[in-house]
């Protein structure tokens, strides 16, 4: 062993720079060539068939094989349930760790972990290998027309329907914290099984509003109802106001208070990582480079961008490494603010939907 590591020392002192570096350096990612080929990625999708969420990881399935070395299938999944926890779970302790499943969540699982909110939570949204997230957008909170409704201040003075589907999701969240520091009216009916049903039972005059839907969904899913004032929103959530809407207030403009102030950033600020990909934690950090750098020019491909157009899906994407830096600062929310924070999260004012 003492001879071999002398017989490097001279190479690396006698061959050129540039040769002696090729011969020491760790195997390129690329080499994994052929790990991928002939297998099969698994993609979970967090949420049910037909949302914003889905469409979009359906169609990275269709073009992110093309920059993976192997080309491998890539075949999509849903997994829904326990407002995206079930699917975290999953990927967090049963897939295997070797870079076969991906997965994409609506980023409220990481906000869940931090509150602390469920024992029901197996994992640490920081142990995640972030890949990217091909889009960033603020989400809203709405009411049908017809309720009346024009403001968050009209819906501290009377009572308001608003669907929601499992505990820990953005239908719920919002309203909730609404109701504790602004004092809005909010009535929860859970129990649907889908934001596609909540939006159904809203033009039937089921419910009056939803919470958690982000402007690149409702562009797509909503568009004829957002243009034909259909529905109203009241406030977005998010750190800047979207350029399209200037004139919706964000949440955090509407705190009562600085402290009130700070809670509710806490709950603005998982929007900023969109619409993720991660793999799970224990993959190679070659492979999770691999699968990086095929996500980074997947989004500059002009057949991915020209389909995400026709689709009507936003591409604004945001590097792997970046996400997980995000992710690992609300993690470490100060211990005040988490305490607050949960405070302002027990919900009171639910029902269940009749059957």
């Amino acid at each position: 062993m003492r001879v071999l590591r002398s017989a490097t020392a001279v190479l690396a002192r006698t061959l050129p720079l540039w040769l002696a570096a090729a011969l020491m350096a760790p195997v390129p990612a690329a080499a994994q060539a052929d790990f991928y080929k002939g297998k099969t990625i698994d993609l979970v999708i967090s949420t049910g068939v037909g949302g914003g969420l889905d469409a979009n990881a359906r169609l990275v399935a269709l073009h992110l094989a093309d920059h993976i070395a192997g080309s491998p299938t890539i075949v999509p999944r849903n997994m829904p349930g326990a407002g995206h926890i079930r699917a975290a779970n999953f990927v967090f302790n049963q897939a295997p760790k070797d870079g076969t499943v991906i997965a994409t969540f609506i980023p409220v699982f990481v906000l869940a972990q931090v509150l602390d909110r469920s024992k029901s939570i197996q994992f640490d949204p920081a142990n995640f290998n972030w890949l990217a997230s091909t889009s960033s957008s603020n989400t809203t909170v709405y009411v049908w027309h017809a309720s009346g409704v024009k403001s968050v201040a009209d819906a501290t003075k009377r009572e308001v329907l608003m669907g929601g589907t499992g505990a820990g999701s953005y239908t719920l969240i919002y309203p909730t914290i609404m109701n504790s520091l602004l004092g809005t009216r909010f009535k929860l009916v859970t129990g649907y099984q889908s934001t596609a049903e909540i939006g159904l039972a809203m033009e039937r005059g089921e419910i009056e509003g939803r919470a958690g839907n982000n402007f690149n969904s409702l562009k797509v899913e909503n568009a004829e109802l957002l243009k034909t004032g259909k529905i109203t929103l009241i406030t977005q959530v998010g750190l800047e106001r979207d350029p399209e809407f200037p004139d919706v207030p964000l949440l955090t403009d509407l705190a009562k208070s600085d402290e009130d102030r700070r809670i509710l950033q806490l709950f603005s600020t998982d929007v900023v990582i969109g619409r993720p990909f991660v793999t799970s934690p224990g993959v190679p950090a070659d492979r999770v480079a691999l699968l990086r750098k095929a996500f980074d020019e997947m989004l500059k491909d002009p057949a991915y961008l020209d389909d995400s157009k026709k689709a009507a899906l936003d591409v604004t994407p945001i590097a792997g490494a970046r996400v997980q830096n995000i992710v690992a600062d609300l993690v470490h929310t100060p211990v005040d603010i988490v305490a607050k924070a949960k405070l302002a999260m027990e919900a009171k004012n639910i029902i269940e939907r009749p059957n």
